[in-house]
């Protein structure tokens, strides 16, 4: 069966992808700054063949200790505010393709906020597998990990919307080879099973230290298991 999808993901014609719904759009040409600024990283900068790409929204892009907290991993930081899965299908290729990682974490947590933008579960799930296969044209065999978003007490009011997805993607990943997904959820929920405010800044929204304690413990955990480090 996995194999089986998996070739569904490679056979699924470049003009059927999400992405052109959403190209021009003000909303997503408004992060081609930021883009530009990595690939001049990019430019600027060589990367070693075995570091571990982490790419995503503003948590990835806030983590100041991330090089330290990956140690022995060499790490590539490419994390951008805001954040949507409809605007990091954009421009996957231009993040991603530079690089030939050993691993790729993604962390993408703005599609379902409480706004007229949201996008559905399903919606959210189709640009998940774009991503993927945008992965797969360049890299078919790297391993990705995807972080499930976390629970915040700021978006706390369509945490189910957003259980929706992290449950589809967790599914979706069960069923490709080279796909995990980094379960969070529960470590971020407190005995009432509401959002420990303890790990977050005073936004409700964005990890503080001790959030990426909890976090780094966990993705750790995962990257030595699939990369086999002892």
């Amino acid at each position: 069966m996995k194999t089986r999808l998996l070739l569904l993901v490679f056979v699924l014609p470049v003009s059927c992808a999400p992405v052109s719904a959403y190209r021009n759009l003000p909303r997503v040409q408004a992060w081609e700054p930021a883009i530009t600024q990595f690939e001049e990283l990019d430019r600027k900068t060589t990367y070693p063949d075995d570091a571990v790409l982490f790419a995503g929204s503003s948590s990835i892009r806030l983590w100041n200790s991330l090089a330290e907290d990956m140690v022995p991993y060499p790490v590539i930081q490419r994390g951008y505010g805001g954040a949507r899965s409809c605007d990091f299908a954009v421009y996957a290729d231009r993040i991603l393709h530079p690089h030939r990682p050993r691993a790729i974490v993604l962390f993408i947590a703005n599609d379902i906020i409480g706004g007229d933008l949201d996008k559905t579960p399903d919606e959210v799930l189709h640009l998940f597998d774009y991503i993927v296969a945008r992965i797969r044209v360049k890299l078919p065999q790297t391993p990705v990990f995807w972080i499930a978003v976390t629970p915040t007490e700021s978006r706390w009011c369509v945490w189910p919307e957003i259980g929706e997805v992290n449950r589809k993607i967790r599914e979706y990943c069960a069923e490709q080879d080279h796909l995990y997904y980094i379960a969070t959820e529960e470590q971020f929920l407190n005995e009432q099973g509401q959002p420990r405010a303890e790990l977050f800044l005073a936004d409700r929204l964005h990890l503080n230290a001790e959030g990426y304690r909890l976090w780094t413990k966990m993705i750790r955990r995962e990257l030595d298991e699939v990369l086999r480090v002892p």
